[in-house]
């Protein structure tokens, strides 16, 4: 995949999108989730972050709040502190329109990289199954 310019990492740095927290997508289950809710406190977004996760790794409840800090400090994300409900004040965030765009930069990555990954898994089970595969992993067996 050749990297690209984008408005998040500045004019003159290489776009890592797609290779940013590349084991968990974090980002990417954080603004889907903001954008279906509509609002959210980060303890309830930690519950469903199980449930809509784009991997088994687990998501660690300390790298959805520094995913949250990450996404406000960038713009895609706005928060405030929800003192009016009986009981401790609580972060609520919403997504703001930059984080809609970022959404969708997203899901195009992910839509390259599930291209990409599609790719390589046809490649690589072409390339096991062939005759000359075949015969190499036959010849690894024999040899040990």
């Amino acid at each position: 995949m050749p990297r690209r310019m984008c408005p998040r990492h500045g004019e003159n740095q290489p776009c890592t999108c797609a290779m940013g927290n590349l084991y968990r997508f974090v980002e990417p289950v954080v603004l889907l989730l903001l954008k279906k809710k509509g609002q959210s406190y980060g303890y309830d977004l930690s519950g469903d972050l199980r449930d809509h996760a784009l991997t088994d790794a687990e998501i660690e409840r300390a790298a959805l709040y520094r995913t949250l800090r990450q996404l406000e400090m960038n713009g895609n994300v706005r928060s405030e502190w929800e003192t009016d409900k009986g009981g401790p004040a609580r972060r609520v965030y919403r997504l703001t329109p930059r984080g809609e765009k970022h959404l969708e930069e997203w899901a195009t990555v992910l839509d390259h990289v599930s291209k990409s990954m599609a790719r390589f898994v046809k490649d690589a089970r072409a390339a096991l199954n062939s005759p000359a595969a075949r015969k190499s992993s036959g010849a690894v067996r024999q040899a040990s």
